[in-house]
């Protein structure tokens, strides 16, 4: 059934300017991202996800704690990470704090592992990039291990030994806390997540979401051969809803530009251009840009392109002003999400695998 298809918002906490121009703090643009939250609950949206960065453009470094905020205030919707860096963080120490986020949330959390695109973080935290692949692998592997539960006996080469070790404070309840493997386009990345039996989250940022269809057979067929049950995947894409296509593209398109040119020029990129923005926002590239109806039907395109369980858009896109992303999050869950319900009944759609909400218990 459609139903089982889960749609929700992520942010990196981008630091926007208002509408009279001024460039908001760090604080400031931090509430709003719980504001933001909080109008997405009130609405109905499944998931609100945040993501960790370290650098001048983006408020948020430490998720846990503003999902914490958001649960403080919210009800329903699911929170969790977009994502989190685990290979310049301690397995432990992500695990605890969102074992307390689930338990703040009443069974709400969720977290999304990643090796990041950004690396300020290794040096931030004393990492050596060289060894940027090992990193990941060694601290996924612990991290699956201390969700499954129970003491941890484990050995590695770039952490010290648990033996024996419980981890506080559990999940609550008879159940595991919802972890996925957020992936850019890496089979390898993909085979890691179903060798731990961990959903699969792919970053669709550039070009035809249909060329990420290979990666999700990959996925379901590793799973198959490593013994696990069929498992959710999901998209994560970026956009923003106005009332007609031209002025979605025209508000996001200087607020992207400006990013991805920053961003470009550390990485040897070259600039960014209208047409290729253009062809983006298109019927088949990432960018989720338009009117309600255009955006609906590239998202069920999407979905059905690649068999996800979950869609969610990523609202925050550079400077765009708050008041502005607000109204993108009203029509996402009032006109997208229904019309997207609408089109994947229209053609049969149901996901490989759904989303199973968690049933919250005593743990004694």
């Amino acid at each position: 059934m459609p139903e089982q298809v889960e749609f929700g918002l992520d942010t990196f906490g981008d630091v926007t300017f208002d509408l009279e121009g001024r460039r908001l703090s760090h604080a400031e643009t931090i509430r709003n991202a719980v504001e933001q939250a909080v109008l997405a609950d009130s609405l109905g949206l499944d998931f609100f996800g945040v993501g960790e960065h370290h650098r001048e453009e983006f408020a948020i470094s430490a998720p846990e704690v503003v999902l914490a905020a958001i649960a403080s205030r919210t009800e329903r919707i699911h929170l969790g990470s977009a994502v989190t860096v685990l290979s310049s963080d301690d397995p432990v120490r992500v695990f605890q704090r969102f074992s307390e986020l689930d338990a703040v949330s009443n069974g709400r959390a969720e977290v999304v592992l990643g090796r990041g695109s950004f690396i300020e973080s290794f040096p931030l935290f004393g990492y050596d990039l060289a060894a940027y692949q090992e990193l990941f692998d060694e601290k996924l592997e612990l991290f699956a291990a201390i969700r499954d539960g129970g003491p941890i006996t484990w050995t590695g080469r770039l952490r010290s030994p648990l033996e024996g070790q419980r981890i506080f404070p559990p999940i609550e309840g008879d159940r595991k806390l919802m972890t996925w493997v957020g992936v850019g386009g890496s089979p390898e990345s993909v085979v890691r997540a179903a060798r731990y039996g961990l959903p699969l989250m792919l970053a669709i940022i550039g070009g035809s979401p249909a060329r990420f269809a290979p990666l999700s057979e990959l996925y379901r067929k590793a799973l198959a051969q490593f013994g696990h049950a069929p498992l959710p995947v999901g998209i994560h894409s970026p956009g923003h809803l106005a009332e007609t296509d031209q002025q979605a593209k025209d508000e996001v398109w200087p607020n992207y530009r400006d990013l991805m040119n920053r961003i470009g020029r550390e990485r040897g990129w070259g600039e960014a251009t209208r047409s290729q923005f253009e062809g983006e926002a298109g019927p088949n590239g990432a960018m989720f840009a338009g009117a309600p109806e255009t955006v609906a039907q590239k998202a069920a395109r999407a979905i059905i392109a690649v068999g996800a369980s979950r869609f969610d858009l990523k609202f925050s896109n550079g400077t765009l002003p708050h008041e502005w992303m607000l109204r993108s999050i009203r029509l996402y869950a009032t006109e997208v999400v229904p019309r997207v319900r609408e089109l994947l009944a229209e053609r049969g759609y149901e996901p490989p695998a759904a989303i199973v909400p968690p049933i919250v218990g005593s743990s004694e």
